[in-house]
């Protein structure tokens, strides 16, 4: 059922009738960018409703905020066609939104920016390649050799596999599941609830208001994950200590080659329970999915989490970019 219509295109809910809609254009595309998924997009929107419409036979998907409208992803199909429905999607935009800030695609992958500019130079931070359009980049994926994360050899990985014997010997008697909703989704809800509670104590006064913002869109995804765990296809590992779950991470595959970690957390308070449970759900992908790459997605613009990321050496970063319309 139509639930917008923006002049004469009508807009239709994003929801999880919405996953094999979606799924059937993303694969004539090969991305490792770890936006380029149905549960990717349906579990971190939480500022906003989908919508989406198939224009030049191409799957449009649209963030509607505040009364106004902005692109999630860029639109998927064919090149020529996705190159016509772009234009389509701007103007539809423009048509609705009461500001030009509001009228841009998101997440855009370099692969498919190629594709609309042309020749593309590697790395560069903002173009006007376009006469209609101005793109800039954002954020960058990170994407790691699954076994790399498994054998994590050499000097650089000194300090994770310090950290993971120490958490082996003190938590000797711990277990590691496959995720259950049924038997897990309580334990999970509560530490999730510490986690924010622990993190909110060592913040600094003036990050809270962006932590907030990102805790918000954090508690979403989780309520979504867990409630529609089965119908998403995701794959999940928790840690259990002493009959608490003290860890969880659930990702999905990307492709034949490469899955994503979409939501991690654990218990500050349990030393090298991160490191631990990254290692084994690198495993747990690498042996029963056949994963040789792990893309852990973005750092969401915050400085700790690049750190961190990089500390565990991407084999390769992912630029993503935004295209605004040229005023």
């Amino acid at each position: 059922m139509s639930q917008l219509t923006i002049g004469n295109t009508e807009l239709f809910t994003f929801d999880l009738a919405s996953k094999p809609i979606l799924e059937t254009y993303l694969q004539q595309l090969d991305l490792d960018t770890s936006d380029y998924t149905f549960a990717a997009n349906y579990l971190w929107m939480s500022n906003g409703s989908g919508f989406y419409a198939i224009i030049e036979n191409s799957f449009c998907l649209f963030l509607l905020t505040h009364g106004q409208i902005s692109m999630l992803l860029p639109p998927i199909g064919a090149r020529d066609a996705a190159i016509a429905a772009m234009k389509r999607c701007f103007s539809l935009m423009e048509e609705n939104n009461s500001a030009p800030i509001y009228t841009k695609i998101e997440y855009v992958d370099e692969f498919l920016l190629s594709e609309f500019v042309g020749d593309l130079e590697a790395g560069a931070e903002v173009f006007d390649l376009l006469e209609e359009y101005i793109v800039e980049r954002s954020l960058n994926d990170y994407v790691y050799h699954s076994q790399d994360l498994i054998d994590l050899k050499g000097n650089n990985y000194s300090s994770k596999r310090n950290e993971i014997n120490k958490f082996i010997r003190i938590h000797s008697g711990f277990e590691l599941q496959r995720l259950d909703v049924k038997k897990h989704a309580s334990a999970i809800t509560r530490l999730m609830n510490k986690w924010i509670s622990d993190r909110m104590k060592y913040m600094p006064s003036d990050q809270t208001d962006a932590f907030l913002d990102g805790i918000y869109s954090e508690r979403i995804a989780v309520k979504r994950m867990l409630s529609d765990y089965q119908a998403l296809g995701l794959i999940g590992l928790v840690i259990i200590i002493n009959g608490e779950v003290k860890g969880f991470t659930v990702g999905e595959k990307i492709n034949k080659n490469t899955a994503s970690v979409i939501i991690e957390k654990t218990d500050f308070e349990v030393f090298g329970c991160a490191q631990f449970i990254f290692r084994e759900f690198a495993k747990v992908l690498a042996n029963e999915y056949g994963i040789t790459d792990i893309n852990v997605g973005d750092d969401m613009g915050f400085e700790n989490l690049k750190k961190v990321k990089m500390s565990y050496r991407p084999s390769k970063l992912i630029p993503k970019y935004t295209i605004y319309k040229r005023q």
